[in-house]
């Protein structure tokens, strides 16, 4: 049990995030999707990746990831690289997985389960607290329904843009429309499961845009110091 008490909306997420993820998505069913929760919780003692990460370049050091053995090479460099080193990541990086058979949208999908469970366990350990066990995989078949809105735009993923959201995906874009937003609509279900955690954990997009009040336990200012130093402390040029 934590020491400090956890906010109700935050319990509310973790409960909620596992339960997305261990269900079907869009393009991968729930034993993949829970598979790739297990990688990602693996990928940060894979000697391969320390060896990347100390490199001048990732790009120069070959080998194969010490892996759970459930997912096809490709996905598991997706999961070690992202976790790793994703401030090295270049387009060419990101073309050849995709010239591997992996498509755009499938790329989109794991990068969501793999921020929702970096997030999850990243706060457990702030707390004092063990990983939530992994959930057990829900059944059926994921929907492979690609939003009618999705188009190349200014990232190396397509997404559906503010003036593109039409009926399911009209929602996306309520609580603002910058670019981190945009980066997950190619698959909505992951866009809105990913916000849920950054309202849970940080603001709502209507709360960071209120200057009016302060809505945490701790001022503004405090939360965009802390953001901030994380940010630069895991090399996030966002």
């Amino acid at each position: 049990m934590a020491e400090i008490p956890i906010r109700a909306a935050i319990l509310e997420a973790e409960r909620d995030t596992w339960q997305r993820i261990a269900r079907p998505g869009t393009w991968f069913d729930g034993p993949t999707r829970v598979a790739i929760a297990a990688e990602s919780r693996h990928a940060p003692g894979c000697t391969l990746c320390a060896e990347r990460k100390a490199a001048l370049s990732p790009y120069a050091i070959d080998g194969t990831h010490e892996n759970l053995d459930g997912l096809p090479a490709a996905m598991v460099e997706i999961i070690h690289r992202v976790i790793t080193d994703p401030a090295r990541l270049r387009r060419q990086w990101y073309d050849e997985i995709l010239a591997s058979g992996l498509a755009e949208t499938a790329y989109v999908e794991m990068v969501g389960v793999v921020a929702s469970t970096v997030a999850m366990d990243t706060f457990a350990r702030t707390m004092g607290l063990p990983e939530t066990s992994l959930p057990e995989p829900g059944p059926g078949a994921p929907t492979q329904s690609r939003p009618a809105g999705v188009k190349p735009g200014d990232a190396w993923v397509p997404w559906v843009a503010p003036d593109d959201t039409t009926g399911p995906e009209a929602d996306l874009y309520n609580e603002g429309d910058s670019n981190i937003r945009r980066a997950l609509t190619s698959v909505p279900d992951e866009q809105r499961g990913f916000f849920s955690i950054v309202s849970a954990f940080y603001l709502s997009g209507r709360e960071t845009r209120d200057f009016s009040a302060e809505h945490r336990a701790i001022t503004r200012s405090q939360i965009e110091l802390l953001a901030g130093r994380v940010s630069a402390l895991n090399e996030c040029f966002y």
